[in-house]
């Protein structure tokens, strides 16, 4: 019998969020392939998992999926993880994962902990639809193209960014979409998160005055909805062109 291939969600800063379903499965795989081995094998140690470490990240993945395959068809368990979160939410693992479902292998995720979640949960903003974005592009061009395909969604918008480009993230949703209610939320689940909450134009007045440091999740307001017109006076909602 082949192997399983198991998506290990791991956590985002704060130890305390790893699953014992998590634990289990780190324990017992036969192999854990890991975005950077350096960082995965701190995790290991503090929660006294042994299992053996292979590297698996954009540079290698080609020469490694072939690897990764030849020991899940010959019966070892293997567990994907990245360096925070759930892989391949920008991160790797998408191109291993396909190859392996196209093999016939069982593919199992491992949910846990998310940015993604963990910022609209906290934003304040609507929740019934939403679309994660990642990072946008850094060049300024490619950049507004990608805001503008996104201008008239009415879903709440997740992106990513680093402390230092966040202002001119910023900058460009106002021009793309317009001042817009979002909040910005900074290294979630560790000491020192923080949600900063209001209209973009104040949060670039915030990035300005108080340049922010770690890991952002951006979570901005989606288009407005339409609102639905009044029938006429005297009309009634389901009557038909002839008037019956």
């Amino acid at each position: 019998m082949p192997g399983t291939l198991y998506i290990v969600s791991t956590p985002i800063g704060n130890l305390e969020d790893m699953t014992f379903r998590a634990l289990r499965v780190l324990k017992e795989a036969g192999i854990i392939a890991a975005e950077d081995t350096r960082h995965t094998k701190q995790l290991c140690t503090h929660f006294g998992i042994h299992t053996p470490l292979t590297s698996y990240h954009d540079f290698n993945k080609k020469e490694k999926t072939a690897v990764l395959l030849a020991r899940l068809q010959s019966g070892t368990d293997v567990a994907l993880v990245s360096d925070a979160g759930t892989p391949v939410v920008s991160d790797p693992g998408y191109f291993l994962i396909t190859h392996a479902i196209a093999a016939g292998i069982r593919v199992v995720p491992i949910p846990g902990p998310s940015a993604v979640l963990a910022a609209l949960a906290g934003s304040g903003l609507p929740t019934d639809a939403f679309r994660f974005e990642g990072f946008l592009p850094r060049k300024e061009g490619p950049r507004s193209k990608r805001i503008a395909r996104f201008r008239e969604d009415a879903a709440t918008v997740i992106l990513f960014e680093g402390p230092h480009r966040i202002e001119k993230l910023l900058v460009s949703l106002l021009a793309g979409l317009g001042n817009r209610r979002a909040a910005l939320a900074r290294e979630l689940t560790k000491h020192y998160e923080a949600f900063y909450r209001g209209t973009l134009e104040e949060l670039i007045a915030l990035v300005r005055s108080h340049p922010l440091k770690g890991e952002i999740t951006l979570v901005v307001e989606g288009a407005p909805k339409p609102t639905r017109s009044e029938p006429e006076e005297g009309a009634r909602p389901d009557q038909g062109l002839d008037g019956e």
